[in-house]
């Protein structure tokens, strides 16, 4: 494998095969992890913005990205083996206790740390679901280097190390279901994973645990919680942010494998992401609020950036935009703000809507060609005079929107990360322990 050679300008993109459009797409994003880590330590920032913190769940994504730059030939595989050993090796050393200024506790990490010191920032939460990013990343890799040499060996003694402290039931806090994260300061967040969202990912690592295992019990209280609906004539399980239908599945090939919901329905998650896929698009189509630039080939509304908190009258109604949140569809928040991130990340599961849909995108002068790939999030109902669009575009990158990006596009081309996590013992475990079985299981 090897990463296609193309022009530098978005309109040449638009014009050539869609594979070499998605080479340089593919290698542009990924060197977010390679300009945006600090060297010392491995740790990557949230964005790029040079006073932004550590987010530990883009650290598990970029650990997740390294056989893809060793398969696609952008580092030598004993090269990659000894920057994935240098990053693993300084998170294990990072203190952890109830202290505020420790770096995690019971295993899980903060969710901001500091870039230099690895202690945690903001007073932000200790968080379940992005020490669980952090946690499948450690595990691809431990799967990945399987060859017999020192650094190798050492990468799956210390990956497996990092995740086997984590204690899954003390993060329940007594109750069935996983609670989102705990603060010294005030104990455990009141809210807990439950409903259908990304969190499938959690519950199944937390399974999979050598040393604190979830009880099944756990599984079924998670299921308990969804909401299965019909919307636009499709019947899913409903989640409006399109993230939510991708984190899992960056890491878990779902297709054929089901547990006892699905079985019920006669579905998979697979086809679950499909069809919220779909979901996104229709919604753009029928645009309800009126949002400028909806439409069949341009939708993607999930957690992102935004314009900011502003009131304004555009074309004779009255808009409330939005910062950094979680939008969805079809039920909202929705300020007309779309993320070309989230529309590349559901390529596997829609190629046929999401391909023309990015080379809309690529029309947009939105930086497909430019370092880091497309800007992440772009509002053309929000005019900004000084804006090259003409409407308002993200100045920032984010370390959580590339890895979704690059995994699923790798996952689209070649299947590496599914395959991988295929023969990763842990999350085998975890699914069976949920009930999954058939296809590939």
């Amino acid at each position: 494998m090897a990463f296609a050679e193309c022009s530098s300008s978005d309109d040449d993109l638009y014009r050539v095969p869609f594979e070499k459009m998605l080479g340089l797409l593919q290698f542009s994003t990924l060197l977010y992890y390679l300009h945006e880590t600090n060297p010392d330590n491995g740790l990557v920032r949230d964005k790029t913005d040079p006073k932004a913190p550590v987010s530990i769940a883009a650290v598990g994504m970029a650990l997740a990205t390294i056989p893809v730059i060793v398969e696609r030939g952008v580092i030598i595989r004993e090269f990659a083996a000894k920057i994935t050993r240098r990053r693993l090796r300084y998170l294990l050393r990072r203190p952890q206790g109830p202290e505020p200024n420790s770096s995690g506790y019971k295993g899980f990490f903060y969710h901001f740390l500091d870039i230099e010191t690895g202690r945690r920032v903001w007073n932000c939460e200790l968080s379940t679901i992005d020490s669980a990013f952090l946690f499948a990343g450690a595990l691809t890799v431990a799967t990945y280097f399987d060859r017999d040499t020192a650094d190798e060996a050492e990468i799956r003694e210390i990956a497996h190390a990092l995740y086997a402290r984590a204690d899954w039931n003390w993060a329940c806090n007594g109750g069935a279901t996983l609670t989102h994260g705990w603060r010294p300061e005030s104990g455990f967040i009141p809210h807990r994973w439950q409903g259908y969202d990304e969190g499938l990912l959690l519950y199944i690592l937390g399974l999979g645990s050598p040393t604190h295992p979830l009880p099944p019990e756990s599984f079924r209280a998670y299921c308990a919680t969804y909401q299965w609906k019909s919307v636009y004539g499709r019947e899913l399980l409903d989640c409006g942010p399109l993230f939510t239908h991708q984190f899992s599945h960056m890491w878990i090939d779902f297709r054929g494998i089901r547990d006892d919901f699905m079985r019920e329905r006669g579905s998979d998650y697979f086809e679950n992401s499909r069809q919220a896929t779909y979901v996104q698009q229709e919604y753009a189509i029928r645009n309800p609020m009126g949002f400028k630039g909806y439409g069949e080939h341009c939708w993607g509304f999930t957690a992102c950036d935004g314009p900011g908190w502003h009131t304004r009258v555009v074309d004779g109604v009255e808009r409330q935009f939005f910062d950094y949140i979680a939008r969805g569809a079809p039920f909202g928040p929705d300020d007309g703000t779309v993320a070309p991130w989230a529309v590349l990340a559901s390529l596997p599961f829609a190629p046929e809507i999401v391909i023309p849909t990015v080379r809309h995108f690529a029309r947009l002068d939105l930086g497909m060609a430019a370092r880091y790939g497309f800007k992440p999030s772009f509002n053309q109902s929000f005019e900004v005079e000084d804006s090259p669009t003409g409407w308002w575009v993200t100045p920032y990158h984010f370390g959580i929107d590339q890895g979704p990006v690059a995994l699923m596009i790798e996952n689209y081309r070649s299947g590496l990360l599914w395959n991988i996590m295929r023969r990763c013992e842990p999350v085998l475990t975890g699914l069976r322990r949920a009930g999954f079985a058939g296809g590939w299981l």
